[in-house]
């Protein structure tokens, strides 16, 4: 990543509520960083050259208004701080006769021009450069006065915290479960292990996506960040994030390493096996953040089928689930240099998948954790997930 578009992933850790507070301001540093950002079309698309592996559609606002017919409001699919999402259809290559393709349309909100535009291009930038099965595609973008748009390959099935928590959909079931945890650590372990690693720093059920056949796609890249290279252990960055899913030690120094999305990864493993949100307040009081409640429970095998989603039924395998609890257990470590690595995670999650459910018996699953030596040095531990 070049020199200029670092600059700009910089700007992006900013605190928010600096932000917002001087964004209107008047003085002459708010203008000289606003003039860091590209903020008109020919910049924007020089920018997104010099970095970019994928090839982007650069789209007219007006195109827009045609793909969402006028941004009608039974075609939004949810919204959020950032502005709103619409579903639009796109033709991929009429001279073919090929039918349109779905999209979905994610419009930043005018309102909040200085902040969103960092983060609509932080997403420009990093979903330009990096591709992967389990990253939504960034199909294209629009940057003209003040609209600022970006076009993804549409999810059928929508976030994974939508059919997890849903009162009106059929309960995921157990394979399924585990299929989106497998494919959603696959997506990290890429970012962890890119050539140049990125940590994603929002790692929630409402930032992992689903086609028709629950593949799991990570979302929304306005919050990540380049991850520390070289002899160097941390990233030091202004504390943003979801409260509930984001690592204590961040929280507690603002040191951002890819052992962060490993916690992260912890929280949504034990929200997919438990049912529950990582933060409820509709709750008992000592239930209502759940690692708190959940994390101490991981490892007692009597109580742990009590805190699995009713809503299964007892339709899971009870081996499968012991695994996965130790897994979370594992990656909620409070030491984070105690955590496994991602590219670890992904290779005990598959034996847990369907077509591996049954391990041969002289082939027990492990967790490799990498660990801190007193003196320094670095350990490598096989830990038996029974």
């Amino acid at each position: 990543m070049s020199k200029f578009v670092s600059e700009v992933f910089f700007l992006r850790s900013c605190n928010m509520a600096n932000a917002e507070s001087s964004k209107d301001s008047p003085s002459g540093m708010v203008r000289k960083d606003d003039r860091k950002l590209p903020s008109n079309p020919e910049e924007v698309e020089d920018l997104r050259r010099s970095s970019s592996a994928n090839p982007l559609i650069v789209f007219t606002f007006n195109e827009l208004k045609t793909i969402t017919d006028n941004f009608r409001q039974d075609h939004m699919l949810g919204g959020g701080g950032f502005g709103s999402v619409f579903k639009g259809f796109i033709a991929e290559d009429l001279k073919k006769g090929l039918r349109p393709i779905p999209v979905a349309v994610k419009v930043h909100d005018g309102d909040n021009s200085f902040q969103g535009h960092r983060e609509w291009l932080a997403e420009v930038v990093f979903l330009g450069q990096l591709s992967h099965p389990n990253l939504v595609k960034l199909i294209g973008y629009c940057c003209e006065d003040e609209h600022r748009v970006l076009v993804y390959e549409y999810m059928a099935r929508g976030s994974v915290e939508n059919n997890l928590f849903s009162r009106v959909l059929l309960p995921l079931s157990w394979s399924t479960r585990m299929k989106i945890t497998f494919g959603a650590a696959k997506g990290l372990a890429f970012l962890h292990e890119a050539e140049k690693p990125v940590i994603y720093r929002d790692f929630k059920t409402s930032n992992i996506l689903l086609d028709l056949d629950y593949n799991a796609k990570l979302s929304d890249f306005g919050l990540a960040k380049d991850g520390p290279v070289g002899d160097k252990s941390h990233v030091s960055t202004r504390i943003m994030g979801t409260y509930g899913y984001a690592a204590p030690e961040y929280i507690m120094t603002g040191h951002l390493t890819p052992r962060s999305d490993v916690y992260s990864f912890g929280v949504v493993l034990l929200e997919l096996l438990t049912g529950r949100k990582s933060l409820d307040k509709s709750r008992p009081a000592r239930e209502q953040n759940l690692t708190d409640w959940a994390v101490p429970l991981l490892r007692e095998k009597k109580k742990l089928l009590s805190i699995v989603d009713p809503r299964l039924e007892g339709e899971y395998p009870v081996k499968g689930v012991h695994k996965a609890a130790m897994l979370a257990y594992h990656c909620l470590n409070r030491n984070p240099k105690a955590r496994p690595l991602m590219r670890d995670i992904v290779d005990s999650l598959e034996p847990l998948q369907d077509h591996l459910e049954q391990t041969p018996p002289n082939e027990k699953p492990t967790l490799t954790v990498i660990c801190e030596n007193p003196d320094g040095g670095i350990q490598r531990k096989d830990t038996l997930l029974t």
